[in-house]
């Protein structure tokens, strides 16, 4: 009992502290988007942008992801994978996904690090595992065209994420990244990193892409990045 009145407000404590870094963090990089003073696309345009695009494609995304989601639920579970993320200003979102792995996939990831010591090396410097077990068939297909990745428009749509943007991030990977540029912008569902030899990028790199993106940002390196992103989904390198 004595040992877990000492350890809980311990736990508590260390929270807050990780909570605090990431309002500063979050603080130091919205104060530097507003030291390049106010830019028409990014402050006003880029929000309509995606709204219009989404909206104007749903007639075709609604259906094709009911379709898609009656297929992956042939294995009895659910379709859809909703997972937190951090957003804008640090602030957490679920997203929305179809569902690419096996039910348990945490568990089976667990296990699979503990087991495989090249596996270990992999996750911790990627995040990810090129060849990742847990994936089902359905998933592989849907990986590799991004399909899985179109429930994501009502994350859109909602305001949580962009069209562009820096890779969505899990909380518990905060302490891995080494910048400030991903706070202040919403989270996308493309972006640099990904259309730019994602497969071999650690996931501490992903730091310079999303500064790069967040000083060079506007209307032409979204188009450009969106064309880019089709080329890779037609060429079925995503991942």
């Amino acid at each position: 009992m004595t040992d877990t009145l000492d350890i809980a407000p311990t736990t508590r404590a260390r929270g807050r502290r990780s909570l605090k870094r990431l309002r500063n963090t979050a603080l130091e990089s919205r104060l530097a988007l507003h030291a390049r003073g106010f830019r028409v696309y990014p402050d006003v345009c880029k929000r309509w942008v995606d709204v219009v695009l989404v909206a104007s494609s749903a007639i075709l995304v609604v259906p094709l992801v009911l379709g898609l989601a009656a297929i992956v639920a042939l294995d009895g579970a659910n379709p859809f994978f909703r997972q937190k993320r951090l957003g804008r200003d640090g602030r957490v979102f679920t997203i929305l996904k179809l569902r690419t792995m096996v039910p348990d996939a945490e568990r089976v990831l667990a296990e699979i690090i503990e087991s495989d010591p090249s596996a270990a090396r992999e996750w911790r410097a990627h995040q990810k595992l090129r060849d990742d077990p847990r994936v089902t068939r359905i998933g592989v297909v849907l990986r590799r065209n991004s399909l899985d990745e179109l429930p994501q428009l009502w994350n859109v749509l909602r305001g949580h994420m962009s069209l562009v943007g820096p890779r969505p991030m899990m909380p518990d990977q905060r302490n891995l990244y080494e910048g400030t540029a991903y706070y202040g912008l919403r989270p996308g569902i493309t972006g640099l990193w990904q259309v730019s030899g994602r497969n071999g990028n650690t996931f501490a790199s992903r730091a310079d892409f999303d500064e790069r993106y967040a000083s060079e940002l506007s209307l032409w390196l979204d188009l450009k990045t969106l064309v880019r992103t089709i080329v890779v989904v037609v060429r079925g390198t995503g991942c």
